[in-house]
């Protein structure tokens, strides 16, 4: 159930089973993000510390619908659930690194964002070999999205951008978002047309990678090659820029 400040019940308890199918929704939706060996029970268990959590601290006076403030708070506890299992590894620390270091190096030298083959020569690998990299470290991107772009008390993340939440906040918080949101398009508009329409499906929505994989007639590991070296692109522009 969808409800407006104005409708919110005062029982937090009645507000959390009113949303108990959120939960399912998101875990459904991320379930292809996370490690194998986090299973949709763990998710499901740190997605309802989410709602408990979104439940206590929402504030009915903010003009939020409780359902995208519940929505954020969910996401937010299972990604933060990954972080304390600490799954990645230090190797693939190091190359997703590597990664974003080689990628900043190229805009600089070629003035615009590098495709896939000049990344593959400038890594010296073939083209081949730097796909199986982008799906290594595909599962870093579902994490660093969340990830704050800069230092402010507003801490905007890229997913705050990518996403349209369509929260009506103060006129000085959508005078922010409104400008990263502009400064995102921006480095859209530089993407590949297929990295475009995977974000799009991805983001807007909401497909999963194997849904989009149907549609664009590819094979579910391309979409997660195309989907991390859209975000690699995303994240090592806007540091540029924000």
């Amino acid at each position: 159930m969808t409800y407006t400040p104005q409708q919110l019940p005062e029982d937090r308890t009645t507000l959390i089973k009113d949303h108990l199918t959120l939960v399912d929704i998101i875990v459904g939706r991320m379930v292809t993000q996370v490690p194998s060996f986090m299973n949709r029970d763990d998710m499901r268990s740190a997605g309802m510390m989410g709602l408990i959590d979104a439940a206590n601290k929402f504030q009915p006076d903010k003009k939020i619908l409780f359902k995208t403030f519940a929505e954020y708070r969910i996401r937010g506890a299972i990604l933060d659930d990954m972080r304390k299992l600490d799954w990645f590894s230090r190797s693939l620390r190091e190359k997703q690194n590597n990664l974003s270091r080689t990628m900043a190096d190229l805009e600089k030298k070629l003035g615009r964002c590098p495709e896939e083959e000049e990344m593959a020569r400038e890594l010296e690998v073939t083209l081949e070999e730097y796909q199986t990299l982008l799906g290594q470290v595909s599962h870093l991107g579902c994490v660093s999205l969340n990830e704050t772009l800069d230092h402010s008390n507003q801490g905007r993340s890229f997913q705050d951008a990518l996403m349209d939440t369509r929260i009506d906040s103060s006129p000085v918080n959508r005078l922010e978002q409104h400008e990263l949101t502009k400064i995102i398009a921006g480095i859209l508009e530089e993407l590949s047309e297929k990295e475009r329409l995977v974000i799009s499906l991805y983001y807007y929505e909401e497909l999963t990678q194997k849904e989009i994989a149907e549609v664009l007639e590819v094979s579910e590991g391309r979409i997660s090659q195309l989907h991390s070296q859209a975000l690699l692109k995303l994240k090592t522009k806007a540091k540029h820029l924000i």
